[in-house]
């Protein structure tokens, strides 16, 4: 699958070197092309970067590694992302890190969803720090747990089926609005990492029996 992801970010580093190890195209992309570039070769492997019009068209997969509150634009600036597979790792953090800014009744998938409206819009990679994509999707030596949410069924599966060709533990959780769940387990986790100090080789996992 091609992949393009929008933002030049650790995260969008991370899951750019992450895809690219398990063999596919992937295209940074970034309002700043010059970021979009650097983020690139920094990266190397083969990544590409492009203007961000340009990577949403032409990628079977995008990821939104820009902050919640940047979403909005970038959707429009691509015109809605029609038909698209768009993979939401944002969560809808206050601006001073101390809790959600929204929840219960909607989360920020839901919301970009409603501002995509004939994308398929698919939360995952919201649980996980950008220091586990630099250890090979590992967290304290283990693979770490993507959780993956949507509506679209298929899109859902071929969403699981990249994190764990690129080295993820995954769960199903259901339809988009469990992201209402999700997005608050992230917030715990940045909690535990930079408010508790655990660091950010950490990520939440789901113990299942045998």
């Amino acid at each position: 699958m091609s992949i393009s992801i929008i933002g030049a970010g650790n995260m969008a580093k991370g899951l750019a070197a992450r895809f690219a190890s398990a063999g596919h195209p992937v295209t940074l992309a970034s309002r700043d092309k010059t970021k979009a570039d650097a983020a690139a070769r920094e990266v190397g492997n083969g990544v590409s970067s492009a203007p961000i019009a340009a990577a949403a068209q032409s990628a079977d997969v995008v990821f939104l590694a820009v902050p919640f509150d940047a979403a909005g634009d970038i959707i429009e600036a691509v015109g809605g992302f029609a038909g698209k597979i768009v993979v939401d790792i944002t969560n809808p953090m206050k601006a001073d890190f101390s809790g959600l800014s929204i929840g219960h009744t909607t989360s920020a998938a839901e919301e970009i969803q409603k501002r995509a409206p004939q994308a398929k819009i698919v939360k995952a990679f919201n649980t996980i720090f950008a220091q586990v994509l630099q250890n090979a999707g590992q967290a304290a030596g283990r693979p770490a747990t993507v959780f993956v949410a949507g509506d679209d069924e298929a899109a859902r599966a071929a969403v699981a089926e990249l994190a764990r060709g690129a080295g993820f533990e995954t769960l199903e959780t259901g339809p988009l609005a469990t992201a209402r769940y999700l997005e608050p387990v992230a917030a715990l986790n940045i909690t535990l990492g930079y408010g508790l100090g655990h660091g950010t080789d950490i990520a939440p996992t789901w113990q299942r029996a045998a």
